[in-house]
């Protein structure tokens, strides 16, 4: 495994940062097993009358926890779900070869009424078009998002609108707000103390992280004029620079490695 390295606007930091990579690596090792662990068992709504009622015993014998790994949402209303197919593939190698958290080689692919929603900790969501959440699909977003689970928008440049409208219904009473620039988000793995990078022009504004917060936790983080799924994408498609392309998937260890450690242990 690699030394946890900084992000510095396109350059990776000299000396102290790479001492400061070194010295958190045993640290990343021994906390990101457990709490990998802790994240795919969690989420599950398993309660002992639920066991109870369907007749399980003291003795069965324990499921192994599945692997884990970033989930796709597929979700209705027309939008393109399935968008940028080689970026979470991309996405996944990078953390597993910059961290210690053994995660799959391939995405997993849900819809928030499935059973297996609780096996992911990590959600993504991108697309083009509309997406429209059905009122069961409401009320389990947020009950998965309280449960601990972890939601990632990207803003793939037509998703702004109907995503606003849809998040707005699963937290009425929480505002979608600019995640802080000295947040761990932004600096738990890799070091973006300018905030997101700037991936795909779209409207030519400034690349920002809206998020909400459930208490001191940040549960949802919206990449607005950024694209980060374009950028985790092979380099062919959009052609994109490697220093954008670097520091796209940079990001992205960053959410997903936040996503795991913040979890709130049962």
């Amino acid at each position: 495994m690699t030394a946890l390295r900084t992000w510095h606007g396109g350059r990776t930091s000299p000396g102290a940062a790479m001492l400061r990579g070194s010295l958190l690596l045993a640290w990343f090792a021994v906390l990101l097993s457990a709490r990998s662990t802790l994240a795919r068992m969690s989420l599950h709504r398993t309660s002992a009358s639920t066991e109870t009622a369907r007749g399980a015993s003291s003795t069965s014998t324990p499921v192994a926890p599945p692997t884990l790994t970033v989930a796709r949402l597929q979700y209705d209303g027309g939008g393109d779900w399935y968008a940028n197919p080689s970026s979470l593939p991309n996405l996944l190698a990078a953390i597993r070869e910059r961290t210690s958290l053994k995660v799959d080689k391939v995405e997993a692919r849900v819809r928030l009424t499935d059973d297996k929603l609780w096996d992911y900790p990590f959600l993504h969501v991108t697309g083009h078009g509309n997406i429209k959440l059905s009122d069961e699909e409401v009320v389990r977003l947020r009950e998965y998002l309280e449960r601990g689970g972890f939601l990632h928008v990207s803003d793939n440049y037509g998703i702004d609108e109907s995503f606003r409208r849809e998040i707005k219904r699963v937290f009425p009473d929480r505002p979608l707000v600019d995640v802080p620039l000295s947040h761990p988000i932004y600096h738990i793995v890799y070091d973006f103390p300018k905030g997101l990078p700037k991936i795909h022009e779209h409207d030519g504004k400034p690349a920002r992280g809206f998020g909400f917060f459930i208490g001191d936790r940040l549960a949802v983080f919206y990449d607005w004029q950024c694209d980060l799924g374009n950028g985790w994408e092979d380099t062919e498609v959009y052609h994109d620079p490697p220093e954008l392309h670097e520091a796209a998937l940079r990001m992205g260890v960053n959410l997903f490695v936040y996503a795991i450690t913040s979890r709130p242990i049962p």
